[in-house]
């Protein structure tokens, strides 16, 4: 498991740098990780392997962003959220995942044509405030987190939908996927077994590449502005999504 070449360690630790800034407010970029380890440890061995960096860089985002949290969001996305864990659960067992990344990367693509499409409206209202379009984007979050950590498009159209600042995005996603993550971990272990003592070995050697990567997270945020950052997470958005169907 730690028998890997210098390239392999460089892209490993680099992985870790990009999750920890994704964490705490530079959303998007964690998503070149997923081919990454696919391609070294494999599709499904791989959730397993990042699943723990997650939660590690999870609590970074939720220390430093915790007070701007938006429980009413939370509330209404979690328990759908849970349902589509448990979809993905049972569909990770018995179908191919790739052409279910694809089919999310699609709707993701959807989300955000109609998001430009609202943004673009002087007035009326728009169907992101209703219940149906929570628990949607809910079940589509927890699939995609389950199938392959690749919610973070999801939940990212949800709230640029509800028009949060850039505060509140980032705290409330933070405790959005530090909750739904802790929830998979035991899924792992006990149903999928892609987590044991080795791989968290090697996730607990990636800490300090995860710290450097919210660090420099944090500061990247701070220098930029509201509406920049609201551009800047559709266009890192869209590039994710794009990744999907590679």
């Amino acid at each position: 498991m730690i028998d890997f070449t210098l390239l392999q360690w460089l892209l490993l630790f680099f992985c870790a740098l990009l999750i920890g800034m994704s964490k705490v407010g530079i959303p998007g970029v964690s998503m070149f990780v997923v081919p990454v380890l696919a391609l070294i440890f494999g599709g499904k061995a791989s959730t397993g392997i990042l699943l723990p960096i997650l939660m590690m860089a999870d609590w970074f985002g939720v220390g430093y962003y915790h007070r701007h949290a938006r429980w009413h969001y939370l509330w209404k996305l979690l328990p759908w959220a849970f349902v589509g864990v448990g979809i993905a659960l049972w569909v990770g067992e018995v179908v191919n995942d790739e052409w279910f990344k694809n089919i999310i990367a699609i709707l993701v693509f959807i989300c955000i044509a109609l998001m430009l499409w609202k943004d673009r409206q002087k007035s009326g209202n728009f169907f992101p405030d209703t219940w149906w379009f929570a628990a949607t984007m809910g079940i589509l979050g927890g699939f995609a987190t389950m199938i392959g950590n690749v919610a973070g498009p999801i939940f990212a159209i949800y709230l640029l939908a509800m028009h949060l600042p850039k505060n509140s995005f980032i705290g409330t996603g933070a405790w959005f996927f530090l909750i739904i993550n802790l929830s998979k971990f035991p899924l792992h272990i006990l149903i999928w077994k892609t987590i044991n003592w080795q791989t968290l070995k090697l996730d607990l050697i990636l800490l300090p590449g995860i710290a450097a990567g919210a660090f420099l997270g944090i500061w990247l945020v701070k220098k930029i502005p509201e509406k920049t950052y609201r551009a800047f997470v559709i266009v890192v958005t869209a590039v994710s999504a794009l990744l999907l169907l590679v």
